[in-house]
């Protein structure tokens, strides 16, 4: 049951009371699901169902971390609650982190397994034109004698993907002096180098947007370019895609540092948005070293 709080004092575990969010929200992915499941087989109907469902889950969201944050402003989280965030968090970085190992293992099975077998020598009796070489070793090399694979060109290491390492790990630093100066009660140019940080968030997005539409409309690089095109929009979208997320964390700390949350001693939502772009970071910098440089 909720524990209730004396005057000037936090409950020592606060149990809120039943919602109705945990349901709509579930409502709302299942309406998304079914939705774009039904719309890529060609239903029109089903996009309007789609886009109902990501309406329904954005709001119930809205709702559901306003309404903690508002219980973490009136006082009702103790010490016990923000070791429970804490381990929350952590145990969320440790999914994502076994999210993008196996999207990197995927990388490493094709390279170092598969693409070595079916270049032996049983495999060039059927397909005697084809080529064991990683696209990115051999420029030009698509693998495919059947003709199923387009020619296309790899993307190196430069110039944009540079520009994106340095961008991201710019907006670390950042962070890092926001962090330091929200310690120091320095809220002002605390807000300054969050907003420098979305900043930077936001110009990585541009130049990777900039850096596909090169690799389709230049390269002929596209997700259907066998397997290196699958595995390299697998790893360097759905990293895209989490600095978007990251990115919306930002911002939304940001806002709250605006309207005077946070303090010294108190901030662990600032810090988990901080762990959590860290670890955006750091993957980022493995990507770029094994997707772009080998």
């Amino acid at each position: 049951m909720s524990a209730t709080p004396t005057a000037g004092t936090a409950p020592y575990y606060f149990v809120p009371a039943p919602s109705r969010h945990p349901v709509l929200v579930a409502f709302g992915l299942l309406l998304v699901i079914f939705g774009a499941g039904q719309w890529i087989n060609g239903a029109g109907w089903a996009a309007y169902v789609l886009l109902a469902g990501v309406v329904i889950w954005l709001t119930v969201l809205f709702q559901w971390f306003s309404q903690a944050i508002a219980e973490s402003e009136g006082g009702l989280y103790s010490e016990r609650i923000d070791v429970s965030f804490r381990w929350s968090m952590s145990w969320f970085i440790f999914s994502e982190v076994m999210f993008f190992a196996a999207f990197f293992g995927a990388l490493y099975w094709a390279r170092v397994h598969a693409l070595p077998m079916l270049g032996n020598l049983e495999h060039q009796l059927l397909w005697p034109d084809f080529k064991a070489i990683w696209p990115s070793v051999g420029g030009g090399v698509t693998a495919s004698p059947a003709g199923t694979v387009e020619p296309f060109t790899t993307i190196g290491p430069w110039p944009l993907p540079t520009i994106n390492t340095a961008l991201l790990l710019t907006s670390g630093v950042t962070l890092t002096v926001a962090h330091h100066a929200l310690i120091a009660g320095r809220r002002g140019k605390t807000i300054f180098w969050m907003w420098v940080t979305v900043a930077l968030g936001a110009t990585f997005l541009g130049v990777q947007a900039v850096e596909y539409h090169h690799a389709y409309t230049e390269l002929n690089l596209k997700l259907s370019s066998g397997i290196f095109g699958s595995t390299f929009f697998m790893l360097t979208g759905f990293h895209g895609f989490h600095v978007f997320v990251g990115m919306l964390m930002l911002i939304f700390i940001t806002l709250r540092l605006m309207k005077g949350h946070f303090t010294p001693q108190r901030h662990f939502g600032f810090e988990g948005a901080a762990w959590y772009w860290h670890f955006v970071d750091v993957v980022w910098f493995g990507l770029y070293i094994l997707v772009y440089w080998l």
